[in-house]
């Protein structure tokens, strides 16, 4: 029972591991702020994960960065235009829509409609197969085997 209580321990800590306690801010409003921050940045070492989910390097230094312009008194969008400007449009979680991230917002309805595309097609030039007929032996068999059934 301890062991399994250890467990569901470790699996509940996941998110709350990747801030370390030397990282956090003693206002709770700005540390708010910053874990509020940190969900929209991408690790970019990581790429899958947000700063705050993130126990790279690089993670914790973003962390302490965001933490260290809410401290000069930085809002969040001039903390995050901050990051942005360093690391370019990559490090959102969100990229914007714009020319250079156009792709990466088409690229799933695209490769939907090609592939709904290819289906298409594929089934259109799919011919049934014709029935090939019966010879009267099995057609015999097939009444003989149906009578004495029922």
């Amino acid at each position: 029972m301890r062991a399994l209580v250890f467990i569901v321990t470790l699996f509940c800590m996941g998110a709350a591991i990747a801030a370390e306690p030397d990282e956090l801010l003693d206002d709770p409003a700005l540390e708010a702020r910053a874990e509020q921050i940190d969900a929209q940045l991408r690790c970019v070492v990581c790429q899958s994960q947000s700063i705050a989910e993130s126990n790279a390097p690089l993670a914790k230094d973003l962390r302490l960065l965001v933490r260290e312009r809410l401290v000069a008194g930085d809002t969040n969008k001039e903390v995050i235009a901050y990051v942005v400007e360093r690391y370019g449009d990559y490090v959102l979680l969100k990229p914007p829509v714009q020319g250079n991230t156009l792709f990466l917002w088409a690229f799933p309805a695209l490769a939907l409609a090609a592939g709904g595309a290819g289906a298409f097609f594929f089934l259109r030039r799919a011919k049934p197969v014709p029935a090939t007929p019966i010879s009267e032996e099995d057609e015999q068999e097939i009444d003989r085997l149906l009578e004495e059934r029922g």
